[in-house]
């Protein structure tokens, strides 16, 4: 029997990763604690699996005070809880503050600043070049003559990626720019100038969304993968360079053979997620980033019988995880509906994928994000938020 007398305290609420992890471990007999910084909006407080939550400062506005809350609500029990973050910025925080709670915490990484130049893209690039992985070529904005030498080594298209890409999408609602000429790379640069945030002018690998591959593993405290399986994209929101909104399970062993050595090489500890994509032209796989966090489609690896959040939580308080992968292709899938009808009209209109093609995945064997029959409020909750949105939008008007 497995021993729960650990709490796992879940930061981020208003998001369906959040609900994922609260239902991954709440559904084993776990205590769980949410965390956010107010309740209106935080649809997985709703769940039935929840059974604790707590509102808290802003972990960005109030970073100092929110680091001060945990540790003051980890004083009060009795064993130490697992910390889960489910976005970027909780990953983030967690770093800055590493010594101090991981007094109060168990987390699965062990080093100072790990998490952070993961997450940077510069930093983890140069990272890859060490282990002779390929990355999208990039010129960084302090390079002289940089337009001309995109120009001549990039070409058009290419793309400005962020470094830190939580700032950059709070700022402009996407993850990246699209840059097709010379005026839009100068009008995008000098936008990303004057909001202070770094970027990279980086190579565009050719390829479908289709093209993008991910390496989803758990590696214990020996840095030593245990389990993983692999999946392939398949619509995108927003198009083309956003988050997965269908995804399906599909065995690609190439991106094991290049994934699991390199996260094993430099040391990773914890659930990660290497993003791939697939050159159309050449066929060979670039690593385009690293998820540090609970993936977005965490309930179809649960499904599937890869429950990452339990693994962490049984590792940390001492129990036997052993090993599993899943070497076949069972075509699975995640689907986030409400993100993927924006997609897939986007998709019509720019002619990327036709209707028929998209309304034939409806028919898959698939999970949905928030929606779940055993678990029903929590997918009450974000409709009425929703509904709110509209209404809002209407009055507006």
């Amino acid at each position: 029997m497995m021993k729960t007398n650990h709490k796992a305290v879940v930061l981020g609420c208003n998001y369906y990763i959040g609900l994922s992890i609260i239902r991954s471990l709440g559904r084993e007999g776990v205590h769980v604690t949410g965390v956010h910084y107010q309740e209106e909006g935080a649809y997985a407080f709703k769940s039935k699996y929840l059974s604790e939550k707590l509102i808290a400062p802003h972990h960005e506005k109030e970073a100092e005070a929110f680091k001060d809350f945990l540790i003051a609500y980890a004083r009060k029990q009795d064993y130490k809880p697992v910390l889960f973050p489910t976005a970027d910025p909780f990953v983030l925080l967690i770093d800055k503050y590493f010594d101090e709670l991981t007094e109060h915490y168990l987390i699965n990484q062990t080093q100072q600043g790990f998490w952070s130049d993961i997450i940077d893209k510069d930093k983890l690039y140069l990272l890859a070049h060490q282990h002779n992985m390929l990355v999208p070529k990039s010129f960084s904005t302090e390079d002289a003559d940089l337009v001309n030498k995109v120009e001549t080594e990039l070409g058009y298209p290419c793309i400005i990626k962020p470094f830190d890409s939580s700032s950059f999408v709070s700022e402009f609602r996407r993850k990246l720019f699209k840059i097709n000429n010379r005026e839009e790379l100068i009008e995008k640069l000098t936008a990303v100038k004057e909001k202070n945030i770094e970027v990279a002018v980086q190579q565009l690998i050719e390829g479908f969304d289709d093209h993008m591959y991910t390496f989803d593993a758990y590696l214990n405290q020996d840095a030593k993968v245990t389990h993983w399986l692999t999946a392939q994209k398949q619509r995108q929101y927003p198009i083309n360079f956003g988050a997965s909104v269908y995804i399906k399970q599909t065995y690609v062993p190439e991106v094991v053979e290049i994934g699991k050595p390199f996260l094993e090489a430099i040391g990773y500890k914890g659930f990660a997620e290497i993003e791939f994509k697939k050159d159309a032209k050449t066929g060979q796989y670039y690593l385009i980033e690293i998820n540090a966090r609970t993936t977005n489609f965490n309930q179809m690896l649960v499904e599937l019988g890869f429950n990452m959040p339990l693994l962490a939580y049984k590792e940390l308080t001492g129990q036997a995880i052993g090993e599993k992968s899943l070497q076949e292709t069972t075509d699975f899938g995640f689907h986030y509906m409400y993100e993927d009808l924006h997609a897939s009209r986007a998709y019509v209109q720019s002619k990327q994928l036709p209707l028929k093609t998209i309304l034939k995945t409806y028919t898959d064997k698939r999970v949905g994000a928030i929606w779940d029959k055993k678990d029903m409020k929590p997918g009450i909750s974000y409709v009425g938020i929703l509904l709110k949105k509209v209404k809002n939008k209407i009055i507006r008007k």
